[in-house]
């Protein structure tokens, strides 16, 4: 396949390809063809394993994880991808001690990581996973793109999902040290 079609694949600018195949940096065998083209020898599945990954924040949301992994694996079915692995964890996407995950991102045999949004994979940096898993020649499928196409308004929604969790995050702490420190006079009584 063209440089161009394995860049948009792998979810890089095409120049950013350019300038790995010209340094010789490309995670992937290639070639230049005759009329200039630049040909990628990458199959279109590759070897390794899917695997599905799933997430929610809080332990009330366990039913929806059941979700997730079933639109997921109808999605693989449909596209021809045989699923190795399935992972669900529960824990906040801002919290980047996910052990799950981590396992995930560091196994090398994992080379296609299935999510329903991108946000189930980190509130933040998505990109930036995508490119390090790209260059070792791994791969982030999303399969239900975003709300907005707009990225003002998900860098916006970000920034909020972000404040949101911090203020969440000290109101339950101080709530639960509230409510050990009350059963605590309780039992002393």
């Amino acid at each position: 396949m063209k440089l161009s079609e394995w860049a948009e694949r792998q979810g890089i600018h095409y120049m950013t390809a350019w300038r790995w195949w010209k340094a010789g940096k490309l995670p992937v065998p290639a070639y230049q063809s005759p009329s200039g083209s630049i040909i990628v020898q990458f199959p279109d599945s590759l070897s390794g394993r899917a695997v599905i990954y799933a997430r929610v924040s809080s332990h009330d949301q366990r039913p929806d994880l059941d979700r997730q992994i079933a639109r997921v694996a109808r999605w693989a079915t449909r596209e021809g991808l045989q699923v190795a692995e399935v992972v669900a964890e529960v824990g906040a996407g801002l919290n980047g001690k996910r052990a799950k995950l981590q396992r995930l991102l560091a196994d090398p045999q994992a080379t296609t990581i299935m999510v329903e949004h991108q946000d189930r994979l980190a509130r933040f940096g998505v990109e930036y996973l995508a490119a390090a898993l790209a260059a070792q020649g791994r791969r982030i499928v999303a399969v239900e793109e975003g709300e907005t196409t707009n990225d003002l308004v998900d860098d916006m929604v970000e920034v909020l999902t972000s404040f949101c969790a911090r203020l969440y995050g000290r109101r339950g702490a101080r709530n639960r040290a509230m409510r050990a420190v009350t059963a605590t006079k309780d039992r002393v009584a």
